[in-house]
């Protein structure tokens, strides 16, 4: 305990400010004074971010602003009791207790766990009665090493069946299984787990909480889960390995909801167990009882059809993301040193040279090789294959995650059969066959769709007991991967080519005012939720494109994805100007964001932008919106173009037109900066203003 929090990181019946963001910059500068960060500016963004996300603010006065980061040098605790209190969010008021925890990326597990006990004294009165009254920073020292010390003892029952759980326990008793998780893992995972557990205690309900946090997970027994009536998922991202509790009645909520409402949600759970018709885990009893799993759907239990749908295809492009980003990055940096028109000549390259033995550019009359070097182009062709490779895998891991998001694993390979047949149809076809199916990324999503919903339909066949086993590794696989397959190649393989031939017919004709006119719409899908669907739609419509594009520098594609990036640079860049030129429109906290936001803006971040935009969302997304959609018109009327899927200005040697680039650039955050700082000059009281311009 004594690595995590010390006296320099206590604050007594301090005045930190008047919001939870000066409140949160202030505990951050004092994490930073204690030598646990290397970046106070980035810590405070990251809990910004993470505040962005959902309140921290929790009931009976206590806040716990948390988040993992880089600047994070080693596991920390900051306390503060407020005077005043400053609102985080909670239903019932501001807060007087705020805990900051602040984990690195790659925190140990141990402090973790001691975090993940804290957390869970934080719903009992005892114990925030104490701190409460606490005279110094050593009696708070006392208080929280006092609660967390039992931790391991404490842990190990909270995972595992409670007294009286096992599956010889009297019927009488009722028994409930709950998993709780956040995005983040170190807090709200471990308190809803504890209000779960109090507010079973005093129904007289037996229960066991899987918590799946950044301390670990121990998977409760499968005897535990059999004997339980009823399931609670108090979860914000996906349950691992649900198919465990299939067939169980189900009561799925937020995470925070145990914490503010857990009796109510135990008396859910008691009447989820005692009615036939509530929903229930899906995944088929019989299917699943391999512990395959972890992102199928519960039917009926909640979650629309639209919340589903956003799900399933989100979770295909997160995991596309990173081999667009990898596999686009290195192609640029290929082009960079051999030339783009040493991919016309790569395969000969790697079969005739190697780096003893470098290619002569002249023999290939090749013109744009760095500094002439033979060497240079040999690395360039290896970076331009291995980048190849890499990128010729996003669309399968579109489709694959798709199916995974249904069908958990089992979907998992007739997902990226799919994806493959979508994109590598003609090369198992006759090399002078004419239209043979190619069905791009509308054939990954559709194939992807229908592997999943077919693994999962399979997985709830009723077999033999001994068949079970074979289920989600050869039987679902293989059935998937016939009846899709066949679907694919004999019904939806040429209606989709079809599609797809207009759509690119579409796009290589766009000029003129029809292309600045869908600059300027991924432009404002870019800015509007930074980083959400729309944003991602955008992107990933950048990204499909440049996969197939030719190398000329007029390629429509190419001008798509500069326009994307550019429009996607916009939102924070342009707050952090107007921190700048008009720092009395900002609190503290948001001056401090618009440092950051330069960075993230120049790296292509979006993200950046989502502090300012929580903060004050109707000035602020009508502002940069508008903004992004210049930019993206601008880049598309410039011809600017772009070869790298990331990477903002570092990728500027993958730019065809860098004048345009940054005219294009320098005009959105402009026009953004200055809509932000007149709407927020508008929107304040007479009085702010007259004070604003005293200040100044």
């Amino acid at each position: 305990m004594a690595e995590l929090m010390t006296a320099a990181l206590i604050r007594l019946d301090a005045d930190l400010g008047r919001t939870k963001g000066e409140v949160i910059a202030a505990l951050a500068a004092v994490v930073a004074r204690a030598g646990r960060a290397t970046d106070v500016d980035r810590l405070r963004a990251d809990l910004e971010a993470r505040e962005a996300k959902s309140a921290t603010g929790m009931k009976d006065g206590i806040a716990i602003p948390h988040c993992r980061s880089a600047a994070v040098t080693e596991p920390t605790l900051a306390f503060a009791r407020l005077a005043p209190s400053v609102d985080f969010g909670a239903k019932d008021g501001p807060a007087d207790l705020i805990f900051l925890i602040a984990a690195p990326e790659g925190g140990g597990n141990t402090h973790l766990q001691i975090l993940a006990q804290l957390a869970r004294n934080l719903v009992k009165p005892s114990f925030t009665d104490a701190l409460r009254s606490a005279t110094d920073a050593e009696q708070v020292l006392s208080i929280v090493g006092g609660a967390v010390a039992p931790a391991p003892a404490e842990a190990a029952e909270s995972t595992q069946a409670p007294a009286g759980a096992s599956v010889g326990a009297a019927p009488a008793v009722r028994r409930l299984v709950a998993v709780t998780s956040c995005p983040t893992g170190i807090a709200h995972t471990y308190m809803a787990a504890e209000a779960l557990e109090a507010a079973a205690e005093r129904a007289g309900v037996e229960i066991a909480v899987e918590t799946q946090g950044s301390a670990g997970a121990t998977p409760l027994p499968q005897a535990t889960i059999d004997a339980a009536d009823a399931v609670v998922f108090a979860t914000e991202v996906g349950v691992r390995d649900r198919s465990r509790f299939a067939g169980k009645p189900v009561v799925t909520c937020g995470v925070k909801r145990p914490i503010d409402e857990g009796d109510a949600v135990i008396a859910d759970a008691l009447r989820a167990a005692a009615d036939p018709a509530a929903p229930r885990v899906e995944g088929g009893a019989e299917g699943a009882g391999s512990g395959e799993g972890g992102a199928s759907g519960v039917s009926g239990a909640g979650e629309s059809w639209g919340a589903r749908t956003r799900r399933v295809l989100m979770t295909g492009v997160s995991y596309m993301i990173p081999f667009v980003a990898a596999g686009g990055l290195l192609i640029a940096l290929g082009f960079l040193l051999g030339g783009y028109d040493s991919a016309n000549v790569a395969g000969d390259i790697l079969v005739q040279h190697s780096l003893l033995d470098p290619p002569s550019p002249q023999a290939y009359g090749l013109d744009h090789v760095a500094f002439g070097s033979g060497v240079l182009l040999y690395l360039g062709v290896l970076l331009f294959v291995i980048g190849k490779a890499a990128f010729a895998l996003f669309v399968p891991a579109l489709a694959g995650y798709i199916a995974y998001a249904i069908a958990d694993r089992p979907g998992l390979a007739p997902g990226f059969i799919m994806g493959a047949l979508a994109t590598n149809l003609a090369g198992f076809t006759d090399a002078d066959a004419v239209g043979a199916p190619q069905t791009g990324f509308i054939g990954a999503i559709v194939g992807g769709v229908l592997a999943g919903a077919i693994a999962l339909w399979v997985s709830r066949w009723a077999v033999p007991t001994w068949a079970r086993g074979l289920m989600p590794v050869l039987v679902i696989p293989l059935v998937t991967s016939v009846v899709a397959g066949l679907l694919m190649l004999l019904l939806l393989g040429r209606p989709i080519t079809w599609l797809m031939e207009r759509l690119t017919d579409g796009l290589n004709s766009l000029d003129g005012s029809n292309a600045i006119v869908l600059g300027a719409i991924l432009g404002m899908m870019m800015a509007f939720d930074m980083g959400g669907p729309l944003n991602k739609v955008a992107y990933s419509f950048g990204v499909v494109g440049i996969g197939g594009a030719s190398l000329a520098s007029d390629a429509p594609e190419l001008k798509i994805m500069a326009a994307v990036m550019l429009a996607g640079m916009v939102p924070p860049l342009a707050l952090a100007l107007a921190t700048l030129v008009r720092p009395g429109l900002f609190t503290p906290a948001e001056r401090e964001n618009g440092k950051a936001a330069w960075l993230l803006g120049a790296s292509f971040i979006t993200e950046g932008a989502i502090p300012f935009a929580a903060a004050d969302p109707l000035r602020v997304i009508p502002s940069i919106v508008l903004g992004s959609a210049v930019t993206g018109g601008l880049a598309q009327a410039l011809d600017v173009g772009l070869r790298a899927p990331h990477g903002g200005i570092f990728v500027l040697f993958a730019v065809d037109g860098v004048l345009g680039f940054f005219v294009a650039l320098a005009a959105g955050v402009a026009v953004a900066t200055a809509a932000v700082v007149v709407l927020k000059s508008l929107g304040r009281p007479a009085e702010a203003r007259v004070a604003v311009s005293t200040a100044r």
